[in-house]
């Protein structure tokens, strides 16, 4: 009998070289390397708050859909700890001074339109911010206080202080993605699905390099 490759195995494996690509981008590796400025983190901030004020709205969407509800966790929950990030880092005011990137708005438009009408592309989007906010994500913010100071504030969204044990609670996610009762042809859906968000993610990044260089030769 072969042996059946675990589903997070595979997604892992079939979305390495895209999250290899998306993390590799001048922008993110700009700001990692110590060449980023301030100003480039807050755009970065402003930006995630508007991806995960849909993937959260569309959470609380799904919370009673037997597919995706194991993965939805309180423990995750990032809008808080962004718009905390926020006010700290833009002022009171930041909800009048921030906006939406194009690719910004397409992704939350994807995430809104899987979040109402599809559990398994909600999983992936959930699947590929938040394992990924509990891996390198942790590293980022360790980076940014030493690279600019903070303590906590300004970095909330990278603390997970409900999560004790980052690997751990990866494992059980992972476990979980084991566990659904995907056919195979819905096992590739989803797995399209991750990629498209990481391209979404790449052309994120592409988006901040370019407002940065256009607001350097304004």
């Amino acid at each position: 009998m072969p042996n059946v490759v675990p589903f997070s195995t595979l997604l892992r494996e079939r979305s390495q070289g895209a999250h290899s690509d998306s993390e590799g981008q001048g922008f993110m590796s700009d700001l990692l390397q110590g060449e980023g400025t301030r100003d480039d983190y807050v755009s970065l901030v402003a930006q995630h708050y508007f991806i995960y004020e849909a993937l959260e709205s569309a959470a609380a969407h799904m919370t009673s859909d037997p597919v995706a509800a194991p993965f939805i966790s309180d423990k995750l929950t990032r809008l808080p700890a962004l718009e905390a990030d926020l006010e700290f880092l833009v002022g009171q005011d930041w909800r009048e001074r921030i906006v939406p990137l194009p690719t910004t708005q397409r992704y939350v438009d994807r995430i809104r339109e899987v979040g109402e009408t599809w559990p398994g592309g909600f999983v992936a989007h959930h699947y590929t911010r938040y394992l990924g906010d509990l891996s390198g994500g942790i590293f980022i913010g360790r980076m940014m206080q030493r690279r600019f100071g903070f303590e906590t504030n300004g970095v909330g969204f990278y603390l997970f202080d409900d999560i004790a044990d980052p690997k751990a609670f990866k494992e059980v996610y992972r476990a979980q993605l084991d566990t659904v009762p995907w056919d195979e042809e819905e096992r590739e859906r989803v797995v399209d699905e991750v990629l498209r968000a990481y391209r979404f993610n790449t052309e994120l990044f592409q988006d901040l390099e370019h407002a940065k260089r256009n607001a350097s030769v304004a």
